[in-house]
């Protein structure tokens, strides 16, 4: 190579290498700072709502938990204020828009503004797409998709009036690429994504800044209260055996932690988990072959029949594999998160 190449090759490397270090340090600079800001989390009583409410408590923020048991959300609120945290509990369903409505309501009139809104309420069907009804489908439709977009349409005057907010949509890999015997959660989240996205464009010129998270498995202990139908044993022990394997999960902490940065620093979007960053890639690099290969997973999966149509919880599944030192992460997980 030419002594001239040589030098304009180093001077392109030097060139970007002074650009990544420019924008490390504007992204520091920028960074979103929690302390003292009041953020409400859906489903923040147990498992990854759960998580992200002990990160924010260390640095700063004021919470506000919602779900619908009122004991998970008294063990969560004793929790966190035990250990010094400023936190709100209310009960709410968030699939009913007039509770939404009347929770933001008191929040903002009898707590404080609410800065940043974390959509994370969820629910998982799992089992044969034959062996689902319409049930299933509304109950994951008006969770991921209706859920997010009462909250949302709640908080937006005060965030506008204010001059800007931040709103974090805990979708899934589930929303990206939709999974075999997971197809009401996927579509459900494939809706909470396109609605993410939607927002984050109209929002922005309101300083308010959404961004869209689409996790891989976490180890948060919540699949005992997953829905399972069809080979109901077999189906949970699968999906336990994945939710604890290192190979196809992370623990809830550290999806957690790169969520809240994402959120921190304004991303547009963010995916934890090598499996789910490697299966995004490749959706969109040529999704028929994803579809393909997905569908080679789906003839492994059990097969309809079981209990069918029938619904059992989880924890009402479990297997002497399910309870074995192979789900360990998850057990671990599930007693540590309020599951």
């Amino acid at each position: 190579m030419k002594t001239k190449d040589k030098n304009t090759l180093m001077w392109l490397a030097a060139g970007v290498g002074a650009l990544a270090a420019v924008r490390a340090v504007s992204r520091k600079l920028n960074a979103y700072d929690f302390n003292g800001k009041t953020i409400l989390i859906t489903g923040g009583s147990r498992g990854l709502g759960l998580v992200l409410a002990r990160q924010l408590a260390k640095e700063g923020a004021r919470l506000v938990l919602c779900a619908r048991d009122e004991t998970e959300l008294e063990n969560a609120r004793m929790e966190l204020a035990g250990k010094g945290a400023e936190v709100l509990v209310q009960k709410c369903d968030v699939t009913d828009r007039q509770q939404v409505e009347d929770m933001i309501t008191n929040v903002q009139n009898e707590f404080n503004p609410i800065d940043v809104l974390i959509n994370n309420a969820g629910v998982i069907h799992a089992g044969p797409v034959a062996e689902m009804t319409v049930k299933e489908f509304d109950e994951a439709i008006k969770t991921h998709f209706w859920g997010p977009v009462y909250t949302t349409l709640a908080v937006l005057p005060a965030m506008k009036a204010r001059g800007g907010g931040r709103i974090l949509n805990i979708a899934s890999i589930g929303g990206v690429v939709s999974v075999p015997h997971l197809v009401p959660y996927s579509a459900s989240k494939f809706a909470l994504v396109g609605l993410s996205e939607g927002l984050r464009a109209e929002l922005k010129k309101y300083n308010i800044l959404v961004t869209t998270a689409t996790p891989g498995l976490m180890q948060t202990g919540s699949p005992r209260h997953a829905i399972i139908k069809g080979q109901n044993k077999k189906e949970y022990t699968l999906f336990k055996l994945m939710d604890s394997s290192s190979l196809t999960s992370i623990s809830a902490e550290d999806s957690a932690k790169q969520m809240l940065d994402a959120l921190r620093h304004g991303d547009a979007a963010v995916t934890t988990t090598l499996f789910a960053t490697v299966g995004e890639l490749l959706h969109r690099v040529s999704p028929g072959l994803t579809t393909d290969i997905l569908a080679l997973v789906n003839a492994l999966l059990p097969g309809e029949g079981g209990i069918g149509k029938n619904r059992a919880t989880g924890h009402e599944s479990e297997t002497p594999l399910s309870q074995s030192t192979w789900t360990e992460k998850t057990q671990k997980a599930a007693m540590r998160n309020n599951e």
